[in-house]
């Protein structure tokens, strides 16, 4: 039977899509499922949440786990998911809104880049070595997906720490998008084809197009520069519809992430382009606390009574695991270390390009070169990105200082003494949620 453990798994509904996904894929298999998470009260409801799944899907022989020991969840394990969130939304998410805030330094996700990534990143990393040498020592075959933001940061120190172990990083920002825009275009999304890449959340759609009855394939980029040239865009995408018209090509991840990756949009000197792109200011704080505010009504329904709804999702872990084990290929988009899959990206970063999945893993497809000016814009966050792999893994607090300076959005609000003194200020809010810098 193949075990899967969940590290996370409090995190109850992104646990359910996942597992619902699982155990509704027809398998030949029933599976081991393995519950962790250092929230006792959380871990309890995920636990119901899972027996409940599998009774609705009348699956008697699935065995289910749930522990507080993560190496014991790990013990075994042929797929390991990680879902966790280090310092949990207080303190950690709201000390990397209000620090910032109080320096004159505005955010909107804060959670993959920017100096709210750069934390993160900083806080996550220790706990992904901690998980990986658990790994290499009781599950060293597993295959890890990692759902955990920042995505290429730790994607790219998990490679550091342990390039033994079988790993690949997962969101759903390519698939959303590509079914958002045939939604846009009023397309069947039946019929569309894609090729997206680049690092995640700042991969682009190097094709978009519509595939005809008989097999002819029309471009759909035409359409969609009319509908930014026109203004004739949903509220909420204008940000991403005015990078068509800047770069020529649709990023994948939405406005209100991508607003805050340059230094082009959120400006203390123009505040009238917030309004103007329609730019959520604060939106992961309102957006957690309205789940916070949420949860107890969720878990009493959860728990109850009422026979749980099974709905399948467009993660990709599923998929992977149905292709690990049977056989039966799948495609998916994966963040992965490039070593030459597109070109004129550094070798040693973290890229998220389409990725042939069998029982031979993850085999990720080579892009070659990309559009110059979208490689340019990657560039930006990659130096960023290993920067902040640096100074976790060594310690260094002169390369956190060096990533908050070579941050776009931070750079361009702020100057460098400015910069300095929200690192120290940062350091010293999150306490003892980060080691020791030299």
């Amino acid at each position: 039977m193949p075990k899967i453990c969940l590290v996370g798994a409090g995190s109850t509904v992104f646990a359910q899509n996942i597992l619902g996904d699982v155990l509704s894929t027809p398998s030949d298999h029933d599976y081991v499922i393995s519950l962790f998470d250092i929230d006792q009260e959380r871990l309890k409801t995920s636990e119901i949440v899972t027996r409940r799944i599998c009774e609705a899907l009348k699956l008697d022989a699935v065995r289910i786990e749930a522990t507080l020991d993560r190496r014991q969840a790990l013990r075994g394990s042929d797929f390991v998911i990680l879902m966790m969130q280090v310092g949990g939304y207080k303190p950690a998410t709201v000390t990397d809104f209000e620090v910032p805030k109080k320096h004159g330094l505005r955010q909107t996700i804060a959670d993959t880049l920017g100096i709210g990534g750069i934390f993160r990143g900083l806080r996550t990393i220790p706990v992904l070595e901690a998980i990986c040498r658990d790994m290499e020592e009781v599950c060293p075959n597993a295959l890890l997906m990692q759902y955990v933001n920042p995505m290429a940061i730790n994607c790219w120190a998990i490679k550091q720490i342990a390039p033994s172990i079988r790993t690949v990083g997962l969101c759903h920002s390519v698939q959303h998008t590509a079914g958002h825009l045939a939604e846009c275009l009023g397309e069947d999304f039946a019929n569309i084809n894609y090729v997206s890449a680049g690092i995640n959340h700042v991969a682009f759609f190097l094709k978009y197009e519509r595939v005809e009855r008989d097999g002819n394939r029309v471009d759909l980029y035409p359409r969609l520069k009319a509908l930014a040239e026109q203004g004739r865009v949903p509220v909420g995408d204008r940000v991403r519809f005015d990078v068509l018209k800047r770069l020529g090509h649709f990023v994948t991840e939405s406005s209100e992430h991508f607003s805050e990756y340059t230094s082009w949009y959120i400006k203390g000197r123009q505040p009238e382009l917030i309004d103007q792109l329609n730019i959520p200011l604060d939106e992961y704080i309102r957006r957690c606390e309205v789940q916070i505010a949420d949860w107890h009504a969720l878990r009493k329904e959860l728990e109850g009574e009422r026979p749980i709804e099974v709905c399948r999702s467009n993660e990709y872990a599923a998929g992977i695991i149905h292709a690990a084990t049977t056989g039966s290929p799948t495609l998916v988009y994966g963040n992965v270390p490039n070593n030459g899959l597109i070109e004129n990206l550094p070798p040693e970063c973290i890229v998220e390009v389409p990725c042939h999945v069998d029982r031979n893993g993850i085999q990720p497809v080579r892009i070659g070169r990309i559009p110059s000016q979208l490689a340019a814009v990657m560039k930006l966050s990659v130096s960023v990105q290993e920067l902040t792999v640096e100074a976790a893994l060594t310690g260094k607090r002169d390369r956190i200082y060096q990533a908050a300076l070579l941050d776009p959005h931070t750079s361009a609000e702020l100057s460098p003494d400015q910069i300095w003194h929200l690192v120290d200020d940062l350091i010293e809010a999150h306490g003892d949620l980060l080691p020791k810098y030299q």
